[in-house]
């Protein structure tokens, strides 16, 4: 009998929308290094306990390197989607570094700071075009999704206009089993052409954008970035600033509403809002795949040796609900401290742009609890609808009443 035909099949189910898989708690005290099935029918070692994922996104010998040979395929189709991206000059070594110190500082929190209030003025306007309709409203679509679209699309200096383009081809990238082979050929040679003619736009005409800066400043200090290099820049930003934000908005807000109490005590006092939103993003149940990475040599983690060649998948998720990082780790505290959570990933390969993903993530909430205070689900939380099939997880849609 073949000893992996029953392995448990990686993603778990989530018993609702806001609700974490059982087998996460199970498998931290039972076996936190785990073999699971991916979507592709390979196989790969699930991390879930805080310390042991640590451990491997701070550490070298855990790569990038998703395409090299005996690697999982960790998505049903055969680019591999976003994580099939991550194999450029720009994902590892010496490349990485320098592109981090490029793209990096641009995301200081002065020019954070500098952009609150545009950031504000924005979030106003949708809640105005909100509440100006009827109520049941959709927060995703008429909220959540637009705000982020916005700020990304100023950074980028490209057209909002183009938003419902751009979740297309982001879906296509985070496609774990939506979307078909030719479907995910097609948008990315859209996705590809588009940028590129940005790009080179920006290289004739630059504008004050992020883009245009990146350019300048390889150009000038730090070794000229490809246009293969810029191009992957852009989409990667677009991607990253703008789903997995809008996701979480949405799912922020549905949290604090399904548990009135946690509304009405950051209602209540402003102060908490940066607090909440760092324990929305720990005790996020719905993030998504995971971290995976392959292992260039053995390394011992968590008691087991992985050889060389394995593909490890870190859940963060899991991660952040382990007991032994967290007192009261399944309950949300909203004024937790420390909450070192792992919801922007860690090591040289954490989120870049995590500030301007908190700022967006406070503002939007300032400016929901400020406006519409009264705010409620117009559903139950059980029956919130997940979005489906792509490797970051999130709400459908969140319908809200006021």
């Amino acid at each position: 009998m073949d000893p992996t035909r029953n392995l448990p099949q990686y993603p778990f189910e989530l018993p609702a929308a806001l609700e974490p898989p059982p087998e996460w708690a199970e498998l931290r005290d039972t076996c936190p290094v785990a073999r699971v099935r991916l979507a592709s029918g390979d196989e790969a070692c699930l991390l879930t306990r805080y310390d042991d994922v640590k451990q491997v996104l701070s550490d070298p010998r855990f790569t990038r390197q998703l395409d090299a040979a005996g690697a999982a395929r960790v998505t049903a189709n055969e680019s591999g989607g976003v994580f099939g991206a991550e194999t450029s000059s720009i994902s590892a070594g010496e490349g990485h570094r320098r592109w981090r110190r490029l793209v990096g500082g641009y995301f200081t929190a002065k020019r954070m700071v500098a952009m609150t209030p545009r950031i504000t003025a924005m979030a106003g306007e949708l809640v105005d075009a909100m509440l100006a309709g009827d109520a049941p409203a959709d927060l995703v679509s008429a909220f959540a999704f637009p705000l982020p679209v916005w700020v990304i699309c100023d950074l980028l200096g490209v057209p909002d206009t183009d938003r419902e383009r751009f979740a297309h081809w982001s879906d296509t990238m985070l496609s774990l089993t939506r979307y078909g082979q030719a479907e995910i050929d097609a948008a990315q040679l859209e996705f590809g052409q588009y940028m590129w003619a940005h790009v080179e736009g920006r290289r004739a005409q630059p504008g004050e954008d992020l883009i245009s800066e990146l350019i300048a400043v390889a150009d000038r200090d730090d070794g000229r970035l490809s246009q293969i290099e810029l191009i992957g820049t852009a989409q990667a930003l677009l991607i990253a600033g703008h789903e997995t934000t809008a996701n979480m908005i949405g799912k922020m807000v549905a949290m604090l509403l399904a548990d009135r109490g946690l509304w009405e005590q950051v209602r209540a006092d402003r102060s908490l809002v940066r607090g909440t939103v760092e324990e929305v993003l720990r005790f996020d149940a719905n993030p998504g795949f995971g971290m995976p990475r392959y292992l260039s040599e053995a390394v011992t983690v968590g008691g087991t040796e992985l050889p060389a060649g394995t593909t490890v998948i870190s859940s963060l998720a899991a991660a952040n609900r382990d007991e032994n990082a967290f007192a009261a780790a399944d309950r949300m505290d909203l004024t937790r401290l420390p909450n070192p959570h792992l919801g922007f990933g860690v090591g040289p390969h954490s989120c870049l742009g995590q500030a301007l993903a908190r700022t967006e993530l406070q503002i939007a909430l300032t400016v929901l609890l400020d406006r519409v205070p009264d705010l409620v689900l117009a559903v139950p939380p059980g029956e919130l609808p997940r979005r489906e099939g792509l490797i970051i997880g999130g709400l459908e849609r969140l319908l809200v009443g006021w």
